[in-house]
């Protein structure tokens, strides 16, 4: 017979392995910015809360905050490690508005993070209320991470479009939520649990979204390719006729 435990690791492990793809289910999203030189209407909330959400669970992981968790920071440090990529490639194709909030809202979350971490190790002395102070919190974080696409979820019913939100995040929003949910249940762990829970239904949403207004995203950005190609022409002609003119 199957023990929990072997359960429980199983699923850390593809928990793991959904959770790194769905941190790098963004690369191409972040290619289209380094090549157009711009973010455009890319919204930084999703990246902001992933990073202060990593960090968090990194906290929650470790030994002294609650033993025997090696798998969540394992997944949450390459996380970390990701978010800070992207932000810096954010912050490098902003406009200075734009740059200095986000730089203002990484610098908010380090002070938070350091902030927690040194009550939580000076004021708190057993590893259970450790694990429910920082679990209460990550769970907060965790839930506003997995919400942060909400805005971006808006812009597509406003225009109808899902061009600014990638198909990839969403799927594996709701892949990466349902692994940890159950790996939450041997045994069961609520501050992993609720979030989790909570993800893959936000992940739900976002892939019934993008079934919707698939279509008329297509037909949408077929247009603006052909109304390019009309500018363009219409460009060279006038050139043409100035060139003729002369």
């Amino acid at each position: 017979m199957v023990s929990e435990e072997a359960v429980r690791t199983t699923l850390g492990i593809v928990g793991n392995i959904t959770a790194v793809t769905l941190f790098l289910s963004t690369v191409p999203t972040f290619y289209h910015i380094w090549k157009k030189g711009s973010v455009e209407q890319y919204s930084p909330v999703p990246y902001l809360a992933s990073f202060f959400n990593c960090g968090l669970w990194v906290l929650y992981g470790m030994p002294f905050v609650h033993p025997h968790s090696l798998l969540v920071v394992t997944t949450n440090g390459a996380g970390v490690m990701i978010e800070v990529g992207y932000l810096v490639i954010f912050l490098m194709f902003s406009d200075s508005r734009k740059r200095v909030r986000v730089a203002l809202m990484v610098l908010l979350e380090i002070l938070v993070f350091g902030g927690l971490t040194l009550l939580v190790l000076t004021l708190v002395h057993t590893t259970q209320m450790r694990s429910t102070i920082v679990g209460s919190i990550s769970v907060a974080a965790n839930i506003l991470m997995y919400a942060s696409p909400l805005s971006v979820m808006k812009l597509v019913i406003m225009t109808k479009s899902v061009e600014y939100m990638p198909f990839l995040l969403s799927l594996f929003c709701f892949c990466n939520g349902l692994c940890w949910f159950l790996y939450a249940l041997f045994p069961f762990d609520p501050f992993i649990a609720v979030p989790n829970g909570i993800g893959a239904l936000l992940g739900i949403v976002q892939l019934v979204l993008y079934a919707t207004f698939y279509k008329s995203t297509k037909r949408m950005l077929a247009g603006k390719a052909d109304m390019g190609l009309t500018m363009m022409g219409s460009s060279t002609m006038h050139n043409d006729g100035n060139d003729t003119n002369t």
